[in-house]
């Protein structure tokens, strides 16, 4: 998919991926994980040249039934602060073109994401992004309390705030 982004990014009109600090960039999208999909928004703010704090939140819409039962509001429900290093700049990439691995810290656990965004005219462009859980806060979790707590994958639109 990073693939796609960068030949795509390329053929597109030049936009910033990351400029830096006081930069300002939302995702908005789908979240795929196992039980359940749902809506995934972040922040990154940029602190440096190559360095964003940030936050994000996500609620999953459509879950599966546990043992008869639909899982509450706050089994769907996850929020995250965020730490990413953008490495477009330092990789060499398009201007338009972002890789951004990071750490989180969450109402679940304290994990990790990486993902890619690519900008196209007027502050619009998409991203796909994995996250990943390191260390769970819940070690015996099972069935709907993995929700929000393992592998997952959100694809979206990336917008521009500085813009």
């Amino acid at each position: 998919m990073a693939f796609a982004f960068a030949a795509f990014g390329l053929a597109s009109a030049q936009n910033d991926a990351f400029s830096g600090k006081g930069d300002a960039r939302v995702n908005v999208g789908a979240n795929f994980q196992k039980g359940g999909t749902g809506i995934q928004t972040s922040l990154d703010y940029g602190l440096g040249e190559s360095f964003s704090i940030g936050a994000q939140a996500g609620y999953l819409l459509g879950v599966k039934e546990y043992d008869g039962e639909k899982p509450s509001g706050t089994h769907r429900f996850d929020a995250k602060a965020r730490l990413s290093a953008h490495l477009g700049d330092v990789l060499g990439l398009p201007e338009n073109f972002d890789i951004y691995p990071g750490l989180n810290l969450g109402l679940k656990n304290f994990g990790g994401h990486v993902g890619s965004r690519v900008f196209f005219d007027k502050g619009f462009g998409l991203f796909a992004e994995a996250q990943f859980p390191i260390a769970k806060f819940n070690t015996e979790a099972s069935s709907y309390r993995l929700l929000n707590n393992q592998f997952a994958f959100a694809v979206g639109a990336s917008f521009d705030l500085t813009k």
